[in-house]
């Protein structure tokens, strides 16, 4: 390290030219292939994903189930347009306020576009659901179902649109989901093609919705939100974020180190390597493939911090020592010399703590890891060549009133605080190690009450129009928040060659001749079906056909085989019996009772709603018939709507399979895993019939997923790397003891920080979980240099009281000048609009405060009470005798 600094303090300007054409080719390869993506096709674009599934990896088994059943029961995400109305008697059911929702509608179902590979994006507008795109269902004699639009066209006047509020209250699918409960508010849920669209279809339609007045005591509210909605604003408002909150954070670094170091053209050299090491890292990054995910997008966050911390700590070296020789080579050299070891091995141990996140199994995370390990080392490699090259390009005469005085040094405020602290620490060891013990027992109390919990609504500020929207909906709706429960009647569904093959076999070997005449001819209509009911239609068009010619005496067998057939189709139909539907019935009474769930949709509500219908609206008939034949006969009902494809989102063609829609207030991930559990609990206290099983898929529930693989994830590489430290700890110090003196500010600083979260409820989410790296690099940091830098005092002084008296002068103001600049620096990320970052910026500076606390009062204690254990007196000899 002292040759590099060396080779760097000799060619000053050829270090700091290739640096400035290092960063320069990287920003262009980044650029290059966004801006004019043909000629550059071989290298990697900027490409930015915020999606929270992509936390797990493509073949994580409970991805694949997600999005495999997300295409077998066509669903698509959805974006949740809710309007209110509070000044109106009608609420939203007035003319004015109908006309501008259909209004709305319509222009929604236009969002569509091309993307660069020519697919269309946008809305899905077939499934979009709203007053005029949904059917009212009602009596239309006995025995007779009508389906008619619930609003084909803006209602003429307020009676008329009162009496859309009626026909959908009366409607369970509705109720409560298209139409709040309180009977004033619609909601709209408009599904799109992809997550990543919804930033963009929300654009247009809040640029549609500025066409209406919203403004005045009567003017409707729009409130636009929905998982997609907040995962995508989160990646755009997170670059304009970095853009703001990163350069307000280091221009208060520059100041507070102006402040201390009273150059401004010296303090300069670390914002120069802040920014290179942050050009370099993110370079890497993206022209190696890798996405600009929510945790990468950190990553300049914490590189910034460790970038600074060892270039204060050769400016604090520098500016103490400069006074002395008057001469920077000289200062230089021996600033350097007494730094190199501590600053190598800070950064080892930092790197090692971040790069441990790639033995986690969240993908993004093993990213942000290796990439900020990558970083560190950057920022370390830039500091003691571009430091060094730095001052050695600036004039002399720069430095003719520079450093710090003997009357600074005695008279300052940081040095006689500290000078002040070092004598507490040693008259009053044993107290700081009891208020150790104290504290750790309260901490212990905290950690154990640190609830973990994410929610990607929650990652913006309560003021801001996603929480507004999200608080406003949930309630007055079921719940903006889709999870979805799957019912299996076990094994997969049959492929129309397997569904023909045994079709084809049962019928060859039946008793009833027609079938065994009709078996051969299975194979040709198989060839022309696209699904089982559809080769079972087929069949029987043929038979029938066939009986129009038979005898009559042979009609009854005929008219036999076709019953057989259609039978035959219902046999696997397990969505089709009573007592499955009527268990299903129960399993959603049961998720209603839970609290969690604001409403589920099923086919059991599909069917009950149809036979209400069916018995002239009596409520009495709102229940599941008692037969498969009845049962089938409302299923052939409501296919007969306006929207017969819905009833495949509730169940598949061969009905083996169904899902219920649970509509949740909230996104909590605790509060999905708590429903999971209650669900099991009743499927263990509640066996259901046909040997059904039960497994979850949805965005809410991916969510809880991938939070507790990199809750466990994190656990497990925090403890690697704090042994992998401790080794290298022993190693550094040539001592058990040592090494493990130098892990107790760590274990402090975790403790507290941890702690405290528990103690003041705040979520363990992802910004916590990941900030456990970060104080084992900031801890360890200030540790090796306050004990390396007193080993090498004690060599002065006969004893502990003498040497900390000079521990506590320099390197404990390079310490606490540390502490101060990257602690308060990183406040203007408090301001900031998104929790994460604010997250980010509180624990930053409280690790650092902290980490140097702990450092600077419980260190000093323990060598203080052991001092004569950590620095063994050597055996008396003949010699040492005779100089006696």
């Amino acid at each position: 390290m002292i040759h590099i600094s060396q080779t760097a303090k000799r060619n000053p300007r050829a270090f700091f030219w290739a640096s400035g054409a290092l960063s320069l080719i990287m920003i262009l390869l980044v650029a290059l292939p966004s801006i004019w993506p043909q000629p550059y096709a071989l290298l990697n674009p900027l490409r930015i994903d915020t999606d929270p599934e992509n936390m797990l990896s493509q073949d994580e088994p409970v991805r694949v189930f997600h999005n495999r059943q997300k295409k077998e029961f066509s669903l698509y995400d959805m974006v949740v347009v809710g309007v209110v109305n509070e000044s109106h008697p009608q609420g939203v059911f007035n003319k004015k306020s109908l006309s501008n929702i259909y209004a709305l509608t319509e222009f929604a179902k236009t969002i569509q576009w091309r993307d660069d590979e020519g697919e269309t994006q946008g809305v899905i507008s077939v499934d979009l659901m709203a007053p005029s795109t949904v059917d009212n269902i009602e009596p239309g004699g006995l025995g007779v179902v009508k389906f008619e639009w619930l609003m084909k066209q803006p209602p003429a006047d307020d009676a008329a649109a009162l009496a859309v509020r009626e026909k959908a209250q009366n409607l369970p699918l509705l109720n409560g989901t298209i139409v709040s409960e309180d009977g004033k508010a619609i909601a709209l849920y408009i599904p799109i093609t992809a997550k990543n669209v919804s930033y963009n279809v929300v654009e247009q339609l809040k640029g549609k919705i500025a066409e209406f007045a919203t403004d005045g005591p009567s003017a409707d509210q729009y409130h636009v939100t929905g998982l997609p909605v907040a995962q995508d604003t989160f990646g755009v408002e997170m670059f304009k974020q970095m853009a703001i909150s990163a350069p307000m954070a280091m221009m208060l670094i520059f100041l507070l180190m102006w402040y201390f170091f009273k150059k401004v053209s010296l303090v300069i050299s670390p914002m120069i390597v802040a920014m290179v090491s942050v050009i370099m890292t993110m370079g890497l990054l993206v022209i190696t493939g890798n996405t600009v995910h929510i945790m990468s997008s950190m990553i300049p966050i914490f590189i910034m911090p460790i970038a600074v911390l060892d270039a204060i700590h050769i400016l604090s070296d520098f500016y103490d020592r400069y006074p002395r020789y008057k001469d920077r080579k000289q200062t230089l050299d021996h600033v350097m010399k007494e730094l190199s070891a501590p600053m190598l091995y800070t950064t080892l141990t930092t790197a090692v703590g971040f790069a441990s996140l790639a033995l986690t199994p969240i993908p993004p995370v093993q990213t942000f890891g290796i990439f900020v390990s990558i970083g560190v080392i950057m920022a370390w490699f830039f500091t003691i060549t571009l430091v060094p090259a730095y001052i050695m390009l600036m004039p002399e005469e720069k430095f003719a009133d520079f450093g710090l005085t003997l009357a600074d040094d005695d008279r300052g405020a940081l040095a006689r605080s500290l000078k002040g602290l070092g004598r507490v620490t040693f008259s009053g060891a044993k107290l700081i190690i009891l208020a150790v013990f104290i504290l750790g027992g309260v901490a212990w109390i905290g950690v154990n009450r640190i609830v973990i919990n994410d929610n990607p609504v929650k990652w913006f500020a309560p003021d801001h129009e996603i929480r507004v929207a999200d608080r406003a909906l949930n309630e007055r709706f079921a719940g903006t928040y889709m999870a979805y429960l799957e019912l299996n009647s076990g094994g997969e569904t049959e492929t129309v060659a397997e569904f023909a093959r045994n079709l084809q076999a049962r019928m060859a070997d039946h008793a009833l001749s027609p079938l065994q005449e009709m078996a051969p001819e299975v194979a040709a209509l198989a060839a022309e079906a696209q699904s089982p009911k559809q080769l079972i239609d087929r069949l029987i068009a043929a038979m029938e056909q066939r009986m129009e010619t038979v005898a009559d005496v042979e009609w009854d067998v005929w008219d036999g085989a076709l019953t057989w057939a259609g039978e035959y189709l219902a046999r696997g139909e397990t969505f089709k019996n009573p007592e499955v539907l009527n268990y299903m019935v129960r399993l959603q009474d049961f998720l209603q009772e839970t609290g969690r769930v604001g409403k589920s949709s099923s086919l059991a509500d599909v069917v009950r709603t149809v036979h209400r219908e069916l018995f002239m609206g009596d409520q009495e008939a709102y229940r599941i018939p008692d037969s498969r034949a009845a049962v089938a006969e409302t299923l052939i009902t409501y296919q007969n709507s306006h929207r017969p494809q819905d009833l495949w989102h509730f169940v598949t063609p061969d009905y083996k399979k169904t899902n219920l829609w649970l509509q949740l207030k909230s996104g909590d991930n605790r509060d999905m895993s708590a429903l999971v559990d209650q669900v099991d609990r009743f499927f263990r206290d509640n066996p259901p019939p046909e040997g059904v099983t039960h497994d979850w898929f949805g965005l809410t529930y991916i969510n809880v997923i991938w939070q507790d693989k990199m809750v466990a994830g994190m656990a497990n590489a925090f403890i690697g790397s704090f042994v992998i430290v401790l080794v290298m700890m022993i190693f550094l110090f040539r001592s058990l003891w040592w090494g493990v003196m130098a892990m107790v500010p760590l274990a402090f600083t975790i403790s507290m920080i941890y702690g405290i979260i528990g103690l003041i409820g705040k979520d363990y989410d992802m910004p916590v979980a990941v900030l456990s790296s970060l104080s084992l690099g900031l801890a360890v940091d200030y540790a090796i240099h306050f004990l390396a830098r007193s080993r090498e005092m004690k060599k002065k002084f006969p004893d502990w009281k003498s040497t900390s008296v000079a521990v506590f002068g320099e390197p404990a103001r390079a310490i606490s000048r540390n502490v101060i600049v990257v602690g308060i620096g990183f406040m203007p990320l408090l301001a900031a609009p998104l929790v994460p970052y604010k997250t980010v910026g509180v624990f930053i500076s409280a690790i650092l405060l902290l980490a140097g606390i702990a450092t600077l009062t419980i260190l000093p204690a323990l060598i203080r009470i052991f001092e004569g254990f950590l620095f063994k007196k050597p055996p008396l000899t003949e010699k040492t005798i005779e100089r006696t």
